[in-house]
């Protein structure tokens, strides 16, 4: 027995009757059936969609009322219940407006609480009452515990639990009440979520999300490649940095930079209009359904991607000469070009370059940035690194955060593995040493979480590195041999843009490759599923393979991407029956789904399917159960053996 937790729990539970009541409670809790994981990735700002999925638990709030009220509601009663379960506040307005009449508000309100109380039974039987009335309002956490273990055989009592009900209403709390038993139940639908990466970029409210995940009872996080850009801006990675702007100039996203963060890129907006012209190739990408910019908008965006897209480039080629181990040589263009002759010499071939933006560049030391475009980049580097709201979301990032998480039996990480066409891992050398596998995904981690610990501007590994996992050969968040940014922009012949993906993503389709996956991470690889974000599943093809071991969650949150899936994202559900993939369908609008009640339709493709339902004894919670129980029993027999 460890002799500090023998110490700590002799403090905790000084007598004979508290280490046998917490035995009995410890191994009832073992008993329990597992509670719902959720796991969802690649959300990429869409704040509205990522929050409805939250608010009806993927589809499940609506489902355990169908169980419930079967052959009690009709399906529009059910559908009305479930939105006012999904926006208990906004909901509430509508109801107020429809019934005028005093006495049928008060009879709605006195059915609704019957229903409410009747769910949040239903939906909290895998939970004891501890934990129960933690994810109750505590201003009602009295109330509806009376109401939720309600005899109403007992005639005694009813006029006790009417009195009750009646209060609610004539002291002006029915709304208040209803509101909390609503994300009560939202709460318990789903009692554990996963981020599998890429939470940033392309959609319009990425803090959004980090606040609600801020709120959220509880969660981990595996960073995707785009989590990485903002980490590595705020850990001095001015690479990171300014990649990160790029891409938010390139979806009409600045705003978040500036709006939500409060950092100012006028230095930036006046840098790019005196070196930059209007450039079809870097005007902002739109959605049909964005407000059409204004001619000076558009302009003004266009010359901040020219501008930024240049000083990465040349950042690029920086970082590259002082790391050749990353062996990215044939990734430094700007040495490559004939500015005269407008072409460029790639891998032997020769190419016209299209819509050049070279002004800023000297030929003879392409890589050199301007003294202005220092400044610029130094001033934006200390502009993230002071922002207390981005800080603040980033710290949450890092303490949820990690490379990969081995959590029940399955291994979460957001893209791949780097591997060889044969399957065997391909290693990275840092400072000396080649780590691959496991050890790998961990060095990267631990060279994120020293950068991040000293926030300045700065080029020496750990922060080199950060650029690496967005867009090296060997970064198990990227997945591909190169990043052709450059070539998307300035060369038509699309043979340039390909980019090669790792052997992993063909290879994931084989049982053997996934079960070999499972064994480098210490899991069972005959129960265990690796679970990815990463890829967009396109259409027609299977997010399910190698035999139901290996899962891809990117359904396609990202507008941009529902041309491609087909759909508007995926979530996995893990619950004591086994694994469920949800479908979602793309989500329209908070205010279109509040007015009209029109919900993500979902459909739910069940992956396993045990035979005896889960408990929590057979869950990484409970082995952790397990242990103090065996701590505990020690405990009580020493001293039942000192007492004689």
């Amino acid at each position: 027995m460890c002799e500090n937790e023998a110490t700590l729990l002799r403090k905790k539970f000084p007598t004979k009757t508290a280490l046998a009541t917490e035995i009995i409670n410890l191994q009832a809790i073992l008993s329990l059936p597992k509670s719902t994981e959720a796991f969802l990735s690649d959300v990429h700002g869409e704040y509205d969609a990522f929050q409805h999925v939250l608010r009806n638990g993927s589809g499940n709030v609506k489902l355990k009322i169908q169980d419930l009220f079967a052959g009690r509601m009709t399906e529009q009663s059910i559908s009305h219940f479930a939105f006012l379960i999904y926006y208990p506040s906004e909901r509430l307005k509508v109801i107020r407006q429809r019934y005028q009449h005093h006495n049928d508000l008060c009879q709605w309100y006195l059915d609704t609480f019957q229903r409410l109380i009747e769910l949040l039974h239903f939906v909290s039987t895998k939970y004891t009452r501890s934990k129960l009335r933690k994810a109750l309002s505590p201003k009602f956490a009295y109330i509806t515990e009376e109401l939720l273990y309600a005899d109403n055989n007992n005639s005694d009592k009813l006029q006790y639990y009417q009195q009750i009900t009646e209060n609610i209403i004539s002291l002006g709390q029915a709304d208040a009440f209803i509101i909390s038993t609503c994300h009560s139940i939202q709460r318990l639908v789903v009692d554990h979520l996963h981020m599998v990466g890429d939470i940033y970029d392309r959609g319009p409210h990425p803090e959004k999300i980090v606040e609600r995940l801020m709120r959220y009872h509880s969660l981990d996080i595996q960073w995707g490649n785009h989590d990485i850009l903002w980490l590595g801006a705020v850990s001095g990675s001015q690479l990171c940095l300014a990649n990160l702007l790029r891409i938010c100039a390139r979806y009409n996203n600045l705003s978040i930079i500036e709006d939500a963060y409060g950092i100012n890129l006028r230095h930036l907006a006046l840098f790019a209009a005196a070196h930059y012209q209007d450039n079809p190739a870097f005007r902002p990408h739109m959605m049909r359904s964005e407000k059409p910019l204004t001619a000076p908008e558009q302009l003004q965006i266009t010359q901040i991607q020219q501008a930024i897209s240049i000083i990465q480039f040349k950042l690029e080629g920086q970082a590259i000469a002082r790391r050749p181990e990353f062996n990215m040589a044939h990734r430094a263009l700007l040495d490559k070009i004939d500015y005269k002759k407008n072409t460029i010499d790639l891998a032997g071939k020769t190419y016209k370059l299209t819509n050049p933006c070279f002004q800023t560049i000297d030929p003879a030391k392409p890589y050199e940035l301007l003294p202005e475009e220092r400044l610029l980049i130094d001033q934006l580097s200390e502009a993230f690194q002071n922002s207390d709201k981005l800080h603040q979301h980033m710290a949450f990032l890092m303490e949820k955060g990690h490379m990969y998480l081995a959590y029940n039996g399955n291994l979460l990480f957001h893209g791949c593995m780097p591997v060889d066409a044969k399957g065997n891992f391909e290693g990275l050398q840092i400072d000396g040493k080649t780590y691959v596998g496991k050890e790998l995904l961990s060095a990267f981690e631990d060279n994120l979480r020293q950068s991040f610990a000293e926030p300045k501007a700065k080029t020496d590994l750990a922060t080199d590195l950060l650029w690496y996992l967005w867009t090296g050969p060997r970064s198990p968040l990227f997945g591909k041999h190169e990043m052709t940014t450059f070539e998307r922009y300035f060369v038509t012949d699309k043979d340039t843009h390909f980019e090669k993906p790792n052997a992993y993503y063909h290879l994931r389709q084989q049982r053997w490759f996934v079960e070999k996956l499972l064994t480098e991470f210490g899991l069972d690889p005959d129960n265990g599923h690796v679970i990815n974000g990463h890829t967009p599943v396109k259409k027609g093809q299977s997010p399910i393979m190698a035999e139901t071991k290996m899962l891809v969650i990117d359904g396609g949150f990202s507008k941009p991407y529902h041309a491609t899936t087909g759909i508007g994202g995926y979530t996995l559900l893990f619950n004591s029956y086994g694994m469920q993939l949800v479908t979602h369908q793309p989500f329209t609008s908070r205010d279109d789904a509040i007015a009209n009640m029109t919900d993500i339709i979902s459909t739910k493709r069940v992956i396993d399917q045990v035979v005896q339902r889960k408990r929590v004894a057979q869950t990484d919670i409970g082995a952790q159960l397990q242990h103090q129980v065996t701590l505990l029993k020690n405990l009580l027999a020493e001293a039942t053996e000192s007492n004689g």
